[in-house]
């Protein structure tokens, strides 16, 4: 079979996220969507994504964090994720089948069922970037390296 319709019939997951300060948590999300089709592909948030809606710059640069993830075994492709809003362009550009996001954004991207599946995988308990650099910045005292 050509690569071409080999690629017509595959199932292709996507999802998004900031993959900052990588944990286990990050692991399992990709490791549950991969186990949703036969091809996963991943959106990066962009450090300018990542600043309006988190309102921090992430640890992590988006060239790092495009390859940490970029390099990681259930990931096929990612590419650089530069809008919550143009969620449906990116479906559509790379012909989604399941969006997957976490379940902290629970019913947020409904709408999009229009045009593939919606699924909402739990998040891994007691675990978040958030959290993570939080204990960090108060054992350092607030200062980075």
């Amino acid at each position: 079979m050509n690569i071409d319709r080999q690629r017509q019939t595959e199932r292709v997951v996507i999802t998004f996220g900031t993959f900052d300060v990588f944990h286990i948590g990050h692991l399992n999300i990709l490791q549950r969507a991969k186990a949703l089709g036969d091809r996963l592909v991943v959106g990066v948030s962009s450090d300018a994504l990542n600043l309006r809606k988190k309102q921090r710059a992430p640890i992590y640069s988006q060239t790092e964090r495009l390859a940490i993830v970029g390099n990681m075994k259930p990931v096929d492709e990612v590419f650089l994720e530069e809008s919550l809003e143009a969620k449906a362009a990116y479906l559509q550009q790379y012909q989604a089948h399941v969006l997957v996001m976490g379940d902290d954004w629970l019913g947020r991207f409904d709408h999009l069922r229009a045009c593939c599946e919606v699924v909402y995988l739990p998040r891994t308990p007691s675990i978040s970037t958030t959290s993570i650099i939080e204990v960090v910045r108060s054992v350092s005292g607030g200062q980075g390296d």
